[in-house]
């Protein structure tokens, strides 16, 4: 995981920071009988208590346990203010967060808080993977978003690619994980991989809140499919532009229009798909015949 650091200037909660390995060696057997070692994502499951009372329990990878939980509480709009919360406390020697003995993210918000713990009994199926449910309500207040006018050229879109094609990941090394990326111009501010791609867009939606930080400006990417929910939880962020090198779902692309939100898909080397709010892209059609080294070299203007 990498981050661009911000240092906050306002009431934030006590996070720990109870980093566990992400990858674990395994010995496997190839189709010709040959014996080695290789490296798998180290899947944990996390249950989540607010105030003493349970939540839900996550599968995680176990990177930044607190900025998922933090941004589970947001994106789930169970708190309503970053401010609210007195600390989040991770502790994985509970269970070791191995199968059937989750680890616990303790969260204890302040005495003034408001808690909307109703909402954590009308739990929803979802798409997503890696988490599996969200709260009710899923629509609620869609129509009170406001996104910023951000876009995004075309030339910025593919150095964003390539930096993520250039990115050190658990994926390159183990395969079966996710990652989001938040990037402000061409410049990545912060890259999270999990075992789902909700926990991933939730550590970024945590970071963003313990960091002040709003969407202006910011491109959102992740590698797997846009569906509504990944949809509304970035334009809850305020980022109005999310790509994918995944497709995007019917409902995602409903929410998205309905929103103006630009989802590009399938982006991948040169080519993408705009599905949603065309207005939000620059376009620059004379970029997609030249090579992609000479298109991430190429400065972006202004």
């Amino acid at each position: 995981m990498s981050a661009v650091l911000y240092a906050p200037s306002r009431l934030v909660p006590r996070l720990t920071q109870a980093q566990v390995p992400l990858t674990r060696r395994v010995s496997v057997r190839n189709e010709f009988g040959e014996v080695s070692e290789v490296a798998i994502p180290a899947e944990r499951a996390l249950t989540v208590y607010l105030d003493k009372r349970e939540l839900v329990t996550l599968m995680t990878l176990g990177g930044n346990p607190e900025w998922l939980v933090l941004g589970f509480l947001r994106n789930q709009r169970l708190i309503d203010s970053v401010e609210q919360i007195e600390s989040i406390t991770v502790d994985w020697t509970v269970g070791e967060g191995e199968v059937g003995e989750p680890g616990v993210a303790a969260v204890k918000t302040r005495q003034d808080a408001q808690v909307n713990m109703v909402r954590s009994a009308e739990r929803v199926v979802t798409t997503g993977c890696g988490q599996g449910s969200v709260f009710g309500d899923l629509m609620a207040h869609v129509d009170d978003i406001e996104l910023p006018n951000t876009q995004i050229q075309q030339g910025q879109l593919y150095s964003i690619v390539n930096t993520i094609r250039l990115q050190a990941s658990i994926y390159k090394t183990s395969g079966s994980v996710h990652g989001c990326a938040l990037f402000e111009g061409e410049q990545q501010l912060l890259f999270v991989e999990d075992v789902g791609r909700h926990n991933a867009v939730d550590a970024i939606a945590g970071w963003m809140w313990m960091n002040g930080m709003d969407g202006r400006g910011k491109v959102f990417y992740t590698t797997g499919r846009l569906t509504s929910e990944m949809i509304i939880k970035c334009a809850r962020m305020g980022i109005a532009v999310v790509a994918s090198r995944s497709g995007i779902t019917q409902m995602g692309l409903a929410v998205a229009e309905r929103l103006g939100l630009c989802a590009i898909g399938r982006a991948t080397h040169k080519r993408f798909l705009c599905f949603s709010a065309q207005e939000r892209m620059v376009w620059q059609p004379e970029l997609a015949s030249v090579p992609a080294a000479a298109v991430a070299a190429a400065p972006i203007t202004s």
